[in-house]
């Protein structure tokens, strides 16, 4: 008996990530490409025909971000798996994605098999999860306590990394669109929630959690 097609949408702003990914999905004979979107406006276009059945989306897209398009996804189409693939690693976005209704979070190095397992999955309604993402969430089930940065917010965390890597307050508000007060507002608002007290505390920090991967 031959498998049921899984339609995919793609949306990534970069065609070499999307050629890839096709690439890889074509190892299943099941498995199809039907759409692809550069742009969270592109997606949410696309998906007023519920025509998908597993979206594979990136968080870097222009305009707004994988996680807000995830939550207009959720929205738009119910019944659509939204799968997030992107470069970075589980230790910044995995959980806030499933949080947010993801099916499931892969970086970019995943293998074929691990990808092509993932979309199955997702299509069958399953949720895929790493296997260290899921030793974390077991540990935070048992009661160990999630790590600072998971109390930030989306845009916290992007105001982190920057502050993280050197970036200075005016270069930040100019990557964000915020003016310096409101960046200067987010590192004090980070600062306190993370219970820490300069930004050498939070390259630090970011560093030895995986923040700058």
């Amino acid at each position: 008996m031959e498998a049921e097609l899984i339609k995919v949408l793609l949306v990534d702003d970069h065609t070499v990530a999307r050629n890839g990914v096709r690439l890889m999905l074509s190892s299943a004979p099941e498995i199809r490409v039907v759409g692809e979107a550069e742009t969270a406006a592109d997606a949410l276009h696309l998906v007023r025909d519920p025509n998908f059945d597993v979206a594979l989306v990136d968080i870097a897209l222009p305009g707004k971000n994988g996680l807000e398009l995830l939550k207009c996804l959720r929205v738009a189409q119910p019944r659509l798996a939204v799968l997030i693939l992107s470069t970075y690693s589980e230790e910044i976005y995995a959980l806030r994605a499933l949080k947010l209704g993801a099916a499931g979070y892969l970086t970019k190095d995943s293998p074929t098999a691990t990808l092509v397992a993932a979309v199955r999955k997702a299509a069958r309604g399953s949720k895929y999860v790493s296997p260290s993402l899921a030793e974390k969430l077991a540990s935070m089930i048992g009661g160990q306590s999630a790590a600072s940065h998971e109390a930030l917010s989306n845009r916290e965390i992007e105001v982190l990394k920057l502050l993280a890597r050197g970036e200075h307050l005016v270069q930040i508000g100019d990557m964000l669109h915020l003016s310096p007060k409101t960046v200067t507002t987010y590192r004090t608002r980070i600062l306190e929630k993370m219970g820490l007290h300069s930004n050498a505390e939070l390259a630090r920090y970011a560093v030895e959690n995986g923040l700058l991967a």
